[in-house]
């Protein structure tokens, strides 16, 4: 093979090697995780051109769905390996026939007689691999002998899906980098939040489908409350001199932004799915001149969007899912000349009953909560040093909470520190610690006889104790009473809720939804009980 056009990172190396230690146990199905900016086009371009020597004679497929990330794929290649045939498939194109490496469309490989026309492929690329789990995905991967052995490599930057299945495709991931280490390595800008807070925008009244907020009610209570207007007046206030992307839920929402921003003497342009090819084409070419300062978009700019220069990225679309969320923020942290930082200004509303996804969604690492004016990158260091004050002590709690919050099972924990579960008005299960010792007990309270523990009374490891309850409470209650995710929670409190509140002297806080009150209340009543009693000796 010819000698590349140029060097790939040492990380974009390790990537590369994981994947063949990998496909050599034996998987074949195999994927890699890289931030946004990462490179994995860079990636896999290297990896297609070092494995066509070891495929004896057959070809490397690379799919992708979208025409931008088609385009950017051949190019890429070609710059890796000039002497490379690199061949399109797509719509009227149909270049395989001597290709070494065919980049193609996922929408043509669905239709039978255009994969069926493509032999001899011994490696499949799949770019934005967490789109997999499609129907049309799968049967192109089934086609191509996919879970017959072919080999199958899968890139993203994010490796969610809310509507699952992606455990079907990939068999593992074999390598990930965190978006801490390529902003510490200098690959990739630090970046700031900041929320622009719009007192008029009520989120709890957009409904969830499918694990987030919908886009068409999402988008009309932006426009109805004012939200526009107020990013505008954001950006120029805190981005006047930043390049910058505008992410909305709707068509509609994308063209009232760039209105908004127009207002305020900003110059901005919408880009949407549906808008002309050579009009998107020819407003994307006036962005990376700089002649428009700011793309509003209805989610087309997530993936396979290149424009370094972008040092502004405004989440219009709030969103519950940290993977989405990481695809709109990560447009604006590939360093360019000049370019010292990113910043991010989320959409939020007065208050929320949603989990909104943030700045620190964009590390796996845990950083705590961001702080306005800081950089994720002094953010996690300043969590870092905190964490390394703890006692140990400390460290074998937060180890207990994690392995409690990972649970479907509604566990409670009462102010002295132990934990329950509310299993009907009058009784609950909770757990003793052997004194000096990391081995728990199981114990059962009722209102007619307090507190008695199981026949088998044995000490256990935290996860089997936990196990052991959990099984009590799936048989002693009702599912929706003890589902940590049920229904109900997510509900508004009810006036009954809201008055026993008032009785007890408990403070609801604002926004609290059904379920946070029932927690507030239960851990009230369970503690007041834990308060009286005098535990057995174990």
């Amino acid at each position: 093979m010819t000698m590349t056009a140029f060097k790939p990172r040492p990380y974009q190396t390790d990537a590369i090697e994981a994947l063949r230690a990998g496909w050599a146990t034996g998987a074949n199905r195999l994927a890699v995780v890289l931030p946004t900016g990462a490179g994995k086009t860079v990636v896999f371009s290297h990896l297609a051109h070092q494995m066509l020597d070891s495929l004896n004679g057959r070809r490397v497929l690379v799919i992708a769905h979208r025409e931008e990330l088609i385009e950017q794929a051949a190019a890429k290649l070609l710059a890796v390996d000039p002497m490379l045939r690199v061949g399109i498939v797509k719509a009227q194109r149909d270049d395989h026939a001597d290709a070494d490496v065919i980049v193609a469309s996922v929408q043509t490989l669905a239709v039978p007689r255009r994969r069926e026309a493509i032999r001899d492929i011994g490696l499949v690329i799949v770019d934005e691999c967490h789109h997999a789990a499609a129907r049309t995905y799968m049967e192109v991967l089934a086609h191509f002998g996919a879970w017959d052995g072919t080999l199958v490599a899968g890139f993203t930057a994010t490796m969610t899906r809310t509507d699952g299945g992606l455990a079907e495709v990939w068999q593992d991931v074999v390598f990930r980098l965190d978006i801490l280490d390529m902003i510490s390595d200098g690959y990739l800008c630090d970046v700031r939040g900041k929320r622009i807070k719009v007192d008029t925008l009520d989120l709890d009244r957009v409904k969830t489908r499918g694990g987030d907020l919908v886009d068409g009610q999402l988008g009309q209570a932006l426009e109805d409350s004012g939200a526009l207007d107020a990013i505008a007046k954001a950006y120029l206030e805190h981005a006047a001199d930043r390049a910058g992307v505008v992410f909305t839920p709707t068509v509609a929402t994308a063209q009232a932004a760039a209105a908004s921003l127009g207002a305020v003497g900003i110059t901005a342009a919408p880009v949407w799915g549906d808008m002309g090819r050579d009009e998107r084409k020819a407003t994307l070419a006036r962005y990376s001149a700089g002649d428009v300062q700011v793309l509003t978009n209805c989610m087309v700019l997530t993936e396979g969007f290149d424009a370094p220069h972008t040092s502004c990225a405004v989440i219009a679309r709030p969103t519950k899912s940290p993977g989405l969320y990481v695809q709109m923020a990560g447009r604006a942290l590939r360093p360019a000349p000049g370019k010292s930082d990113a910043l991010l200004l989320d959409v939020m509303g007065a208050s929320t009953r949603h989990k909104l996804a943030s700045m620190v969604d964009l590390t796996a690492r845990e950083v705590g909560e961001a702080e306005e004016g800081k950089t994720l990158r002094e953010v996690a260091e300043e969590h870092a040093a905190s964490e390394k004050r703890r006692t140990l002590a400390a460290r074998v709690e937060a180890e207990e909470i994690n392995l409690f919050g990972s649970s479907a099972i509604r566990w409670l924990r009462t102010e002295t520190g132990t934990w329950f579960i509310r299993i009907a008005s009058d009784q609950f299960l909770f757990l003793v610690r052997d004194p000096g010792e990391r081995v728990y007990r199981t114990r059962r309270w009722t209102e007619a006889h307090g507190v008695h523990g199981p026949k088998d009374d044995v000490a256990r490891p935290l996860p089997e104790a936990l196990a052991w309850l959990e099984q009590q409470a799936k048989v002693l209650a009702p599912q929706a009473f003890v589902d940590r995710q049920a229904r109900w929670r997510s509900g508004k409190p009810s006036p009954k809720q809201l008055g026993l509140c008032g009785r007890l002297g408990l403070v609801v806080p604002r926004g609290a939804s059904a379920g946070d009150v029932a927690d507030l209340i239960d851990r009230d009543r369970v503690g007041r009980v834990m308060g009286q009693l005098i535990l057995p000796a174990a």
